[in-house]
């Protein structure tokens, strides 16, 4: 427990706690005195009791919910899926945030890569945002991230935090050059980096494809780079194809019209990190954007990830999640 409070104390983000806090108590003190001294004590004991309840929901959020990890287990069954690949096991994981995890957060990360060694997966799908602004917040993990293995290999995409967009003062050459190292980390870790592309995976004389578009956001907010034309070329209708693409929007905006992809994988969304009865911010913009959905037999996966720029979770734990492909029976 001492050791617990000390890391708390030592961790940089709770200076910043304590400010808002001191101000907002101010605040409040101020606002109850007035309530008391001009006669509103009913209404002053509810705004008390509310200004309770949100802070006790904040410290929650910013030092228990973002430790909570869940491994979730999900089977999808289809038709078309090659019979050597039935029971074929792929381990999502998305959105890690890495410069968030730092301090006492940096043991989430620890387990969660324990998590992903630990169910002997085919093969590992990571869907963007290793990083929160710049490629250095993440190479003091780079011999971690390593560790990642499964049979079939790592592959990877991009998330919108992968790229420059939010480094303003950079000119052109600049964010051109952050974003090569942003790319070199996944091929000096190990990890395949899809950028627009595609790897057959064999089992005997049948075959699987694993393509990645790079982020396909809404073109205004978050860039839009993929290219599912390019991804997919020179792979038939008659394959089975699961695509990696970061943003969830993209799978009825680009991936059900212009491709027969029968499984996406997402993230994107981190669950909207404040969830409740299954509802969350996330719901406004998404419509896909926690867990399995599909069309007929499409379907897509939205990881809620693992971490976020911003320290915060409650009702929307970070997960690994466990696919296992099924072959229905006829």
């Amino acid at each position: 427990m001492n050791t617990i409070l000390l890391m708390i104390l030592l961790e940089p983000d709770t200076y910043i706690y304590i400010v808002w806090g001191v101000l907002l108590s101010l605040t409040a003190v101020l606002v109850l005195a007035w309530m008391y001294y001009t006669n509103r004590r009913k209404l002053m004991w509810g705004l008390s009791a509310a200004m309770l309840l949100l802070w006790a929901t904040f410290l929650y959020g910013s030092y228990v919910g973002v430790n909570k990890l869940e491994v979730k287990h999900v089977e999808v069954a289809f038709d078309d899926l090659p019979d050597a690949f039935d029971g074929y096991r792929i381990v999502q994981f998305s959105d890690v945030h890495i410069g968030t995890l730092t301090g006492w957060r940096h043991k989430l990360m620890e387990r969660a890569i324990d998590s992903i060694n630990a169910q002997n997966a085919d093969m590992v799908a990571f869907t963007g945002d290793l990083q929160n602004k710049v490629p250095d917040e993440i190479f003091a993990d780079t011999a971690l991230l390593a560790t990642i293995n499964a049979k079939d290999g790592v592959y990877s995409v991009l998330g919108n935090h992968d790229y420059p967009m939010y480094l303003d003062s950079l000119d052109d050459m600049e964010k051109y050059m952050t974003l090569e190292k942003r790319m070199y980390i996944d091929e000096n870790i190990g990890w395949r980096l899809m950028m627009n592309r595609y790897y057959r995976i064999r089992r005997g004389k049948q075959s699987i494809v694993i393509a990645g578009m790079e982020n396909d956001g809404d073109g205004v907010k978050f860039p839009q780079h993929g290219d599912i034309s390019y991804a997919l070329y020179g792979v038939t209708r008659d394959q089975f194809v699961v695509m990696l693409e970061h943003d969830p929007s993209s799978w009825k905006r680009k991936i059900l019209p212009h491709s027969h992809t029968q499984l996406t994988l997402s993230g994107h969304t981190h669950g909207g990190q404040l969830s409740l009865f299954g509802w969350s911010l996330a719901n406004l913009k998404y419509k896909e954007n926690s867990g399995l959905y599909n069309v007929g037999e499409r379907y897509l996966y939205v990881s809620d990830g693992l971490s976020g720029v911003v320290p915060f979770r409650i009702g929307a734990p970070a997960e690994i999640t466990v696919i296992t492909l099924r072959k229905k029976q006829k």
